[in-house]
Parts: C-alpha cells; structure tokens; sequence
C-alpha cells in the first residue's frame, strides 16, 4: 500500500516519470527473475547440505530442532 501511495505522490509531481516507472517495473522485474530463481535453488542446496551434515548427530539422538 505504501509503494502505491509514494507512486501517486510521484505521479501528482512529476507525471513522466512516474509513467515511466510503470511501464519499466514488469521489465526489472522480468530481468531479476533468473537470479531470484538461482537463489532458490542455491538456498535449497544449501538446505541439502546442512541435512546431509546434521544426519549423524539427528540418528544418534542429539537434541532436535524446533
């Protein structure tokens, strides 16, 4: 809600450039989209990992993670 208020704050005191953000934001957005999805994949292989490390501690009957 706040994006939208400071947008039409931008668009009642410089109009261009508040059209100008409009039309551009579904680009940037389009652009991040690969490094947002890299990220998921890097944080879920990460996730692996942390298991994969935690695994002997889990079976021996360290204390669990809540």
């Amino acid at each position: 809600m706040i994006k939208f208020l400071l947008w039409l704050l931008l668009l009642f005191f410089c109009w261009p450039l508040a059209l100008l953000a409009l039309v551009l934001y579904p680009v940037i957005w389009l652009l991040t989209l690969p490094f947002r999805i890299v990220g998921i994949a890097v944080e879920g292989v990460f996730q692996f990992l942390k298991a994969i490390i935690f695994l002997p501690a889990r079976l021996l009957g360290g204390a669990s993670t809540k």
